[in-house]
């Protein structure tokens, strides 16, 4: 009798399946990922983001082998900006939005007269942060706001008049150049002055409420940038008007 013949595995086996399953589950890792990313951002960045998504599914290629829609910074730069709107824990929802809705006004102020390169505006974890650049109020050495830029302060004394109103604080900064002269011994005292001077200014318009004013001066102990170059000792020169949010964010 004959012995069976064993059947021999040694046969090579198709596996080009691999392929399309590779790309499958690339495909489910993307979608997760975006589905993600896009909780996480406005209807507008995620119709974006959708828009991009189906290009390449209907785009007649593998997803290993199709260019990226979105570039990589393009996709960085969308989560960055929405990081940056997002309120911060010490804050509710509600205030952040009449903050962001203050911060607009201001900013439609400097937009509108040119005045990118002297006021700017932040929403930062403590609330809405004008800065004005000293040189812009300020000669060198002195306290004095400069009579050609008491218009500002007008205006933004204007925008501050906020239903409900807001606790403000006004805080001068310097760079850390030392100064001596006849009036002040120090940075520190040059900066309170500034900010006292500064907040007198605001203080005219009597549609706002003293009591809720407050003056600080840190002289060169909280620099922006770095006080090694010019254009960093500009930026640390500075008055900065701190809108205070009324309401903390509510915890668990």
């Amino acid at each position: 009798m004959s012995k069976k013949r064993k059947h021999r595995h040694d046969d090579h086996i198709d596996e080009s399946w691999l392929i399309p399953y590779a790309d499958l589950l690339t495909l489910l890792l993307a979608l997760f990922i975006v589905l993600f990313a896009s909780s996480q951002i406005d209807a507008q960045k995620f119709q974006q983001i959708a828009r991009s998504f189906n290009s390449a599914l209907t785009g007649g290629t593998g997803v290993l082998e199709y260019p990226s829609p979105i570039e990589k910074e393009q996709l960085e730069s969308l989560l960055k900006e929405d990081q940056n709107n997002k309120p911060h824990p010490k804050m509710s929802l509600k205030e952040y939005e009449q903050l962001k809705e203050i911060q607009e006004k201001f900013n439609t102020y400097i937009n509108k007269n040119h005045l990118s390169g002297e006021l700017s505006t932040a929403l930062t974890e403590e609330g809405l942060l004008v800065t004005v650049a000293n040189d812009v109020l300020f000669d060198s050495g002195s306290a004095d706001v400069k009579p050609e830029y008491r218009q500002i302060a007008q205006k933004i004394s204007n925008l501050l008049v906020m239903s409900p109103p807001r606790s403000i604080v006004v805080s001068g900064h310097t760079d850390n150049v030392p100064i001596h002269n006849a009036k002040f011994a120090s940075n520190w005292e040059l900066s309170v002055m500034r900010a006292v001077n500064f907040m007198k200014l605001l203080l005219e318009n009597k549609k706002l409420d003293p009591r809720l004013f407050s003056a600080k001066g840190y002289g060169e102990f909280k620099p922006v940038a770095s006080n090694s170059t010019p254009e960093g000792r500009m930026k640390n020169r500075r008055v900065e008007i701190l809108i205070m949010p009324n309401e903390p964010a509510q915890t668990n």
